[in-house]
């Protein structure tokens, strides 16, 4: 293999792994539910990654910024998956599994 075509296939997987960072999932809420230090409300949201902050987009357009750390697990996820608790009356969100991803989003209390 040259070195031409070994550039090309770098520039293509960086390319891929920056649209698929660029993906949206989406999560149901039944309930008020509290992400680190913001509040949502129950409905349908579209939850996107750019950089440190995880975006929350409801279904009227609204969209809320949380710091998130994105980790990595061993294996895909099947499915979008919330981990929460449910303290105060509220329930929070302590990680998102992305559904056919290893991504994870954690986020702090």
């Amino acid at each position: 293999m040259t070195v031409k075509s070994l550039v090309i296939i770098s520039v293509l997987a960086i390319a891929a792994a920056g649209i698929a960072a660029a993906r949206s999932y989406s999560v149901t809420l039944t309930a008020p539910t509290k992400v680190g230090a913001t509040e949502l409300k129950p409905g349908e949201y579209e939850v996107s990654v750019k950089g440190s902050q995880a975006i929350f987009t409801s279904d009227s357009g609204k969209s809320f910024s949380v710091p998130v750390t994105v980790g990595q697990s061993e294996k895909k996820f099947s499915d979008t998956m919330v981990d929460s608790s449910s303290k105060d009356g509220h329930d929070n969100i302590k990680e998102i599994d992305l559904g056919g991803s290893t991504m994870k989003l954690q986020f702090g209390q």
